[in-house]
């Protein structure tokens, strides 16, 4: 039986509390040692009669903790008594520091605790809880390689610190009113609040309709009452678009029906904004036209004192960025861009380094990859070389390999914003330097004039280094598996093989040798881009009839633009060509009426599924053909059966529009399906992999899996990364990797 050794533990051993874990361990069963950080590895000497124990005990690791593996190696020396956490050094870089999770039971219940130091103290913390990735400047991960070193710990949190018996022991963001970050109200034009309690005064502010942007871990939100939500929409000009809320515990229930998997998502340490189906889809309309709703609960400590003292169950509390912008973190930017949104500002004095929003999850899909899952950390065998993706153009990211990890940074957004691209450009710097990656291979969307693109073309011939462009539904193919499958790719547009816009996609293969065999009927779309913002051009893009334009005449189209739209469509000048699953849903919705113009991402599309959740699907006749080898699914056919739904329908009659509605999805469904499944059994294959931002839908998506299991084939789905474009980069990457191990 081993009695001593030196143990190595690698993976994500930085800001998890790994090292006091260690120790603790250490004091129960009588072990001598040291236990030291060296990046993504901890190594400990260690000696004692349960040593064998002691290794066992430590490969568990504390909550927050992945372990990679644990290593014993023989060590002769002498082992003195006592254990020692050492000081740290520079050394592996495999791991990866872990997301900013929610404070902790144990920390809320300090901040309420009537004469405790943390009473009332906003930013309370231990090794369990709280800031992570948002405040690291380099690694190792210690108190002065981040934010908080600005702020020096006072006697009392220094004894905490170093008490191997409390869990704040080694806990870098300890802090409390005495020594830490500190609060401070403003007014919108920058002005000093003189009051002795900002978090009160705020509460008071709010439950008086005041909207006040309110400084975060990862940035700023706006957050105001459900009564000031007209007002706040007026203000940003987002009059239509859904509103996230952070809901008091105790009123989730009166607002939303919650299954027990989604309440424990609300309170885990991720606390994500959950999209809730609402007990009365036309409730919190102001908040959301749509019959969901996207709930979170409060996960930091001002939040908690926020409710503790506020009247009202719920705040709305929405980013303040632009969508597809970087979330704004100083408070001199945000008083820059938001003087005239926002009422007040509340802001602590802690930088925030690295930018994170609020991760969005549906369904137990994650929608946005952000704060509490990124940066997101994946086991996978890609081969030697390091490899470096950039993502797509909207909803992007960035993902690096090396040595067998795949690590994918929070959400970044729409880089076709100049300020969003310097922020790709800043996430891959930081990924790059935390990571120790020295990029070999630069994976890309294969559009040519994506800025994502140009900047991995820039970035490859700065570093000199070899490009692999992967078509954007391929990636999502890629990230959803790399096993032999039928591939089904369903979202807005994607750059294709053939120049034009792909977006409803059937592949067969594997990774990196998937075959387009399978895919929507190409449909035109008058004006290209404005089809997108205008879906009734889309609608007649489709359904290039007579009938169409009066509907538009009726709907207030002037002569002079209905003839110019007739005349696009003759020529084709001007109209790109698409095979997109969402301008199809774009089009339905326009022809029912309930979205006639785009305002936010994917508007027409919610509008849609949610006119179709209040009705009842019937089977239409489906049309195919073939072309070259290839099956299509019309889509004209689907949307001419649409419109002779509408057609018989008496004026105004909305059971006809929400029964169309989700005749419509449930149709469209059975065809893609349809396709897989006449694919795989072509093909032999039993596996269908199912991706893309439509899958987000959950009739579509659950129609199509139950079709296809129900054909005996088996539907994949990837849980651990968004169906929609926040798994390209990932994608991006598993498809290089393939690509050099093909040629290997």
């Amino acid at each position: 039986m081993r009695r001593q050794g030196r143990i190595v533990v690698r993976g994500i051993v930085q800001g998890v509390g790994f090292r006091p874990f260690v120790y603790a361990r250490a004091h129960e069963m009588g072990i001598t040692g040291t236990v030291k950080n060296f990046g993504s590895e901890v190594e400990i000497h260690a000696a004692g009669d349960r040593f064998e124990d002691f290794v066992s005990a430590i490969a568990q690791g504390p909550p927050l903790a992945r372990i990679d593996s644990v290593r014993v190696f023989d060590f002769v020396e002498p082992v003195k008594g006592g254990f020692k956490i050492l000081p740290s050094a520079i050394g592996a870089m495999t791991g990866m520091i872990p997301p900013d999770v929610a404070v902790c039971d144990a920390c809320i219940t300090d901040i309420f605790n009537e004469g405790g130091r943390y009473r009332n103290y906003w930013a309370t913390s231990c090794v369990n809880c709280g800031p992570r990735y948002s405040i690291i400047e380099e690694l190792p991960y210690d108190r002065e390689r981040t934010s908080m070193s600005v702020f020096p710990m006072c006697p009392a949190c220094a004894a905490e610190y170093h008490d191997p018996h409390c869990r704040r022991h080694h806990a870098q963001t300890i802090a409390c009113k005495e020594c830490g970050p500190g609060l401070t109200l403003f007014d919108a034009q920058g002005r000093r609040m003189d009051c002795p309690d900002p978090v009160a005064e705020t509460t008071a502010l709010l439950d008086a309709g005041r909207i006040v942007g309110v400084r975060g871990v990862g940035g700023f939100h706006i957050a105001c009452i459900e009564e000031s939500a007209n007002e706040l929409k007026r203000r940003l000009g987002r009059v239509e678009q859904p509103f996230a809320v952070m809901v008091h515990p105790d009123a989730i229930d009166r607002i939303a029906r919650v299954s027990e998997a989604e309440r424990a998502l609300l309170y885990s340490p991720v606390h994500p904004i959950v999209v809730l189906n609402k007990h009365d889809p036309l409730a919190h309309a102001v908040i959301s036209n749509l019959h969901t709703i996207g709930c979170m609960l409060p996960y930091t400590g001002l939040h908690h004192l926020l409710f503790s003292r506020l009247s009202h169950p719920l705040l709305v509390m929405t980013s303040a960025n632009m969508p597809g912008y970087p979330m704004i973190t100083a408070i001199d930017h945000a008083m820059g861009k938001l003087s005239r949104d926002v009422d007040f500002f509340l802001s602590h004095d802690r930088t925030i380094v690295n930018r994170c929003d609020d991760s969005v999850v549906r369904d137990g899909y994650i929608i946005r990859l952000s704060r509490g899952i990124a940066p997101k950390r994946t086991a996978i065998d890609l081969g030697s070389r390091c490899i470096l993706a950039v993502g797509p153009e909207l909803n992007a990211n960035a993902t690096v390999y090396r040595d067998g990890f795949a690590v994918t940074s929070p959400h970044v957004g729409n880089v076709r914003n100049p300020s969003t691209l310097d922020y790709l450009k800043e996430t891959v710097a930081r990924l790059r330097r935390l990571l120790g990656a020295d990029f070999e291979v630069i994976a890309h969307d294969l559009h040519p004039q994506f800025l994502s693109t140009r900047f991995a073309q820039e970035l490859a011939d700065e570093v000199k280094v070899e490009r692999v462009p992967v078509q954007h539904h391929r990636a999502h193919i890629a990230a959803t598996t790399t096993e032999p499958c039928i591939g089904i790719a369903i979202d807005g547009v994607g750059y294709g093989d053939d120049g034009t816009v792909w977006g409803g996609e059937v592949f067969c293969g594997q990774v990196p040798n998937l075959k387009r065999v399978a895919h929507l009927e190409p449909v035109g779309m008058p004006g290209g881009d404005l089809a997108t913002r205008f879906p009734e051009r889309m609608l007649y893009g489709i359904l290039p009839e007579e009938e169409v334009l009066n509907l538009l005449a009726s709907r207030g189209w002037s002569g002079m633009e209905l003839g110019v739209l007739k005349k696009q469509v003759a020529s084709g000048f001007n109209m790109a060509t698409t095979s997109s699953t969402g301008r199809v849903l774009d089009a339905a919705s326009a022809l029912l009426g309930t979205c006639r113009e785009r305002t936010y991402d994917g508007e027409p599309a919610m509008k849609l599924e949610s006119a179709a959740a209040g009705g009842r699907p019937e089977a239409w006749d489906l049309v195919f053909s073939s072309s070259g080898g290839i099956q299509m699914l019309s889509t004209r056919a689907l949307m001419e059966s649409a419109l002779a739904r509408m057609r018989e329908a008496p004026a105004g009659d909305r059971r006809a529009v929400f029964n169309t509605a989700a005749s419509f999805q449930y149709n469209l469904s059975r065809g893609i399906a349809r396709l897989a499944i006449d694919a795989a059994q072509k093909n032999g294959i039993k596996t269908v992999a199912l991706s893309g931002g439509v899958a987000y839908n959950h009739m579509i998506r659950e129609t199509i899996r139950q079709e296809i299991t129900g054909a005996s084939l088996s539907c994949l789905t990837n849980p651990e990364y968004p169906l929609g474009d926040g798994c390209v980069s990932f994608g991006q990457c598993v498809y290089a990797g393939a690509v050099q191990r093909q040629r290997a």
